[in-house]
């Protein structure tokens, strides 16, 4: 502060630093509101869409419900530097087999249910996806995608949700390398709803200006929709007998406008995309904020328990 003014004019100076400090701060509370509001009327749109899934379950793919491989708990878990957690595909007679948390290793495991055609999906991926990208990529937290199919009823019959799903489980079969961009890729390109979206072909070349290879064996994954069935069946199993990945007796929101939990004992549902765990806890925006603040304070959490 300058010496030279006087007494009066040092603590006016003060004053007025002090009334910008509090303006700027209260700029931030209310960007910080108005994005956590946009995402929970987006979840309440997604809600409305599980209306379609009845519909969407009558036309399924042929073939049985196989997972690709690293897919066994449903989705695909990004590691450190972004790597596919190797994992052996999951037959259509076993069961789902979640993905162990172990916060001395891991500290945080971000798990998120999306459909590659649901547009509250699409702005959570604007707005959160380079920070996931970025904290996965360090080791700061392992980030696990699972594709559903419920909207294949809102894209003019081409059941892009399943086609969507199936491109990415082929690259996370047999590029997993390149599954990570290709997931992000998909929602860069994301089609509206209600479109009929990108054709096979066109699929094909978005994985491929992603960085996969086009191999035949690509070329005939993408085309014959082998993993179609299993994410009917994934679908099936978290909007019906309940979600995977939800620690035992935590219960989710079941209506994302109230807040209102699901009912205890029951199986909880998964009742709007997108879906967030964190270990296995559900993130609800409206309660716990902005996503970037409440991971890095459950990173700070985990490692200060860890020593």
């Amino acid at each position: 502060m300058n010496q030279n003014l006087s007494k009066q004019e040092r603590r006016n100076l003060a004053r007025e630093q002090a009334r910008l400090a509090r303006e700027q701060e209260a700029k931030k509370a209310k960007r910080n509101r108005i994005t956590i509001q946009a995402l929970v009327a987006l979840v309440v749109v997604g809600v409305l869409v599980l209306a379609g899934l009845a519909i969407a379950q009558q036309v399924r793919p042929e073939g049985p419900a196989v997972s690709a491989a690293n897919m066994q708990s449903g989705g695909v878990v990004f590691g450190k530097d972004l790597q596919v957690e190797k994992t052996p595909a999951l037959a259509a007679d076993e069961s789902f087999v979640p993905t162990a948390i172990n916060t001395a290793e891991r500290p945080v495991h971000v798990q998120l249910y999306l459909d590659f055609i649901c547009p509250a999906c699409g702005a959570f991926e604007q707005r959160y996806g380079e920070l996931l990208e970025k904290q996965a990529a360090a080791g700061d937290l392992t980030f696990e995608v699972t594709p559903l199919n419920f909207l294949d009823a809102s894209s003019a019959g081409t059941r892009y949700s399943t086609r969507a799903a199936n491109l990415f489980s082929c690259v996370v079969d047999k590029q997993p390398e390149h599954a990570f961009k290709v997931q992000r890729a998909l929602f860069e390109k994301q089609p509206a709803e209600g479109t009929p979206g990108l054709k096979d072909q066109e699929l094909l070349d978005l994985a491929v200006s992603a960085g996969a290879e086009k191999t035949a064996e690509l070329t005939s994954c993408v085309n014959s929709r082998p993993f179609g069935s299993f994410t009917s069946r994934v679908t099936n199993q978290v909007t019906s007998e309940g979600i995977i990945g939800l620690n035992e007796g935590s219960r989710l929101v079941g209506n994302p406008t109230t807040g209102e939990l699901q009912e205890e004992g029951k199986p909880q549902i998964l009742v709007s995309t997108p879906t967030v765990l964190v270990n296995g806890e559900q993130w609800v925006p409206q309660r716990d904020g902005d996503l970037e603040q409440f991971l890095l304070k459950t990173i700070q959490d985990a490692k200060a328990a860890n020593g």
